[in-house]
């Protein structure tokens, strides 16, 4: 790995001087692989982390013939970071590209060697953990959530967390499909379908070449109950 610059704003390394960088960059190994590419499965044993250069990455578990969709990425955000943290080797959930995306995977073994120089790095990781158990607590209250309307926005709204805002409008980055976002909803395709219909007619959301953008943040935490 050769991009020193983009790991140095990655928050786990922004305090490292840049020798320290040079060390850790060297650990990671650059791959681009196409969509719909499946990066690990639910259960099998992983030993990497990676970090998301561009590109879309699913994460999802499989309950019976539905998939779950937990969490999507997209560039600058990590994934498989419990392959570095704990005992337990097997992978909690699966991993499949929705785009074209460039990944630096770190060993576990590589990277344990440096961290224990370096247990800031560790902190904060674990302090992300934490805060993506949080998310999931948060996602899993919300589908107690009886109107399906209210889901979809909350979820709308947590994909659009750390887009840029600054324009007025809000682009959640990344293309979807009506089933994706009912997987991850628990809802069905056509209730999907019939409430971002009804979204779009209220001028809440746009949508372009299938993304979405919302248009009216404030009146979409209204809708969200937030």
């Amino acid at each position: 790995m050769q991009d020193i610059e983009f790991l140095r704003h990655f928050p786990f390394f922004e305090h490292l001087e840049r020798h320290e960088l040079e060390a850790f960059a060297a650990l990671f190994v650059t791959k681009t692989v196409d969509k719909g590419t499946y990066l690990f499965w639910e259960n099998e044993e992983g030993d990497e982390m990676y970090l998301i250069r561009s590109g879309v990455v699913e994460i999802f578990r499989s309950d019976e013939d539905r998939e779950i969709i937990l969490a999507i990425f997209n560039a600058g955000d990590f994934f498989g970071e419990m392959a570095l943290l704990g005992e337990e080797r097997n992978r909690s959930a699966s991993a499949r590209t929705l785009a074209k995306t460039t990944l630096y995977a770190v060993k576990r073994e590589h990277f344990q060697e440096l961290l224990s120089g370096n247990m800031t790095i560790y902190f904060k990781i674990l302090n992300a953990v934490m805060e993506r158990l949080r998310a999931a607590n948060e996602m899993i209250s919300d589908l107690t959530i009886t109107h399906a309307r209210t889901r979809i926005a909350r979820l709308l709204l947590r994909l659009s967390e750390k887009r840029d805002k600054s324009s007025g409008e809000v682009s959640l980055g990344m293309k979807l499909t009506h089933q994706q976002l009912a997987n991850m909803t628990g809802t069905v395709r056509e209730t999907v379908t019939k409430v971002l219909s009804e979204m779009q007619n209220e001028g809440l959301i746009r949508i372009v070449n299938r993304e979405i953008i919302i248009c009216e943040l404030n009146r979409l935490k209204k809708t969200s109950g937030l």
